[in-house]
């Protein structure tokens, strides 16, 4: 069975994709929890970050380095911007697919949750 994230990437469900290549697909939450939230995923399905391997170094580094790039592109890389990754259950992973937040654009408090 696909997961949210791969029908998404499948275009089977619709979503507001703001950037796509050929290792991720980014695209804003729908229950945004910041005037940015967007989330970015491999779109090589890797069920969370414990579960990567060393073969998925470069989708990993791709990950961080476009996530960078889109904070920019979406307007907080001057003011500030989270980056989160939620592993498990208890830290809130509610799609069983490695995907990063990217929340700006109001201050952040810490620590989260």
């Amino acid at each position: 069975m696909k997961t949210l994230f791969e029908r998404i990437i499948a275009r089977e469900i619709p979503a507001d994709i703001v950037y796509e290549d050929e290792l991720v697909l980014a695209f804003r939450d729908i229950k945004p929890h910041a005037p940015v939230h967007v989330l970015i995923v491999p779109k090589r399905p890797i069920p969370r970050v414990a579960e990567a391997t060393p073969e998925d170094h470069k989708v990993l580094g791709h990950l961080l380095l476009k996530a960078a790039e889109l904070a920019g592109k979406l307007g907080v890389k001057e003011t500030g911007y989270r980056l989160v990754i939620n592993n498990g259950p208890d830290a809130g992973e509610s799609v069983p697919h490695l995907h990063c937040h990217i929340l700006g654009g109001r201050p952040l408090s810490w620590p989260p949750g």
